[in-house]
């Protein structure tokens, strides 16, 4: 009992459930018990039992029909593969969900299954996490493991090279999800699957080009993954493309939640717009500029890139330029299967290009608001 208690109390409610799918109480195309049903079942909290849920959904056990339930994709035997994720930011920020999604609802993830480690106990920080989940990816002998490098913490060069090195010496095939593991210039031998970063910065300083805006900043947070260093390129060509010179002195590394540092950006720089490294800080820096008095789009116009599902519901709804998550998602798992099986193909950075969404915080839409 003392050990079970160690196991977050999620990962139990999925454990049983798996357990009963695999074993034919559920069959494949049965309807699952609600999450209230389950809730009573557990005596879990229905975060608890819809995290569960989710888990399942993401390893390809089940299926969700919206307004219907929750469905039993088969009863599955062993898997072929087994491959495992580590990506310490996974429930926090929003793509990788979808992209997991993306990998199962693949064609080639029939046979195949996605799953997840869990710490024995309570860990002091993500990078303490990331480095158990891998070695205990390593203690079960996974076919592979997706791995999203860490950021936002000072050591993560250290603790994602550590990461890698060790699936390296235990022979496990690693496809990076999202950012390069290494810090740029340094590459690495893994294969990348993501974004093209460097494409998207370009594509919404342009669209801002378009509009107008001359002056414009680019706004991303400290000690962000390469990602942000690319999209920050893409900002810096965009400019050069339509004769602006790409001043150092508009492109920022703050908190966007200090509105010291928002307020000396808006009064210094006078930007006309803020090219935001994501969503979320555009969404940060939103909601600080309205604290300050400033409208968007009216005092400064506004986009980030990633297409969050808050996007559309900001005070001022966000343009910004969607992932392709599931594509994504899709792809990693075929550059998984081609390392599984030995392919002898160069180290690839597979980039997806997004899709510009237009919404009110670029002013595009000021005229028609």
């Amino acid at each position: 009992m003392h050990a079970q208690a160690k196991v977050p109390r999620y990962r139990q409610v999925y454990g049983a459930l798996e357990r009963g799918i695999r074993s034919g109480r559920w069959k494949r195309g049965d309807r699952l018990p609600s999450e209230a049903q389950l809730v009573r079942d557990f005596g879990a909290s229905r975060i608890t039992v819809g995290r569960a849920v989710r888990d399942l959904q993401l390893a390809g056990f089940v299926e969700r029909h919206a307004g219907s339930g929750t469905f039993v994709r088969a009863a599955r035997g062993p898997a072929a593969h087994s491959f495992g994720l580590l990506i310490p930011d996974l429930g926090e920020t929003e793509i990788f969900e979808p992209i997991c999604q993306g990998m199962m609802a693949s064609p080639l993830a029939e046979e195949h299954a996605l799953v997840w480690g869990s710490a024995a106990e309570a860990v002091a920080s993500k990078a303490e996490n990331a480095w158990r989940l891998c070695r205990q990816y390593i203690d079960r002998r996974v076919s592979g493991v997706f791995f999203a490098p860490l950021e936002f913490t000072p050591a993560r060069d250290d603790v994602n090279g550590r990461i890698v090195q060790a699936l390296d010496e235990a022979s496990i095939p690693v496809v990076l999800l999202d950012r390069a593991a290494a810090p740029f210039p340094h590459r690495g031998h893994h294969d990348l699957v993501g974004l093209d970063n460097r494409h998207a910065g370009f594509v919404m300083t342009e669209h801002l080009l378009r509009l107008g805006a001359r002056r414009i900043a680019f706004v991303a947070v400290a000690n962000a993954a390469a990602t942000v260093d690319a999209r920050e390129a893409g900002y810096r060509e965009a400019l050069l493309a339509r004769g602006v010179e790409p001043a150092r002195s508009l492109v920022h590394r703050l908190d966007p939640d200090d509105a010291d540092a928002v307020q000396a950006l808006m009064a210094q720089d006078r930007p006309e717009a803020l090219v935001c490294a994501n969503d979320r800080t555009a969404a940060r820096i939103m909601c600080t500029l309205h604290r300050l008095g400033y409208a968007v789009p009216r005092d400064v116009r506004l986009v980030g890139i990633d297409d969050v599902d808050y996007a559309a519901f900001l005070p001022t709804p966000l343009t910004t330029l969607r992932q392709p998550t599931r594509q994504i998602g899709a792809a990693a798992l075929a550059a998984m299967l081609d390392r599984v099986a030995g392919s002898d193909l160069p180290t690839r950075d597979i980039l997806l290009q997004g899709t510009l969404v237009v919404r009110r915080s670029c002013g595009a839409l000021a005229a028609t608001a």
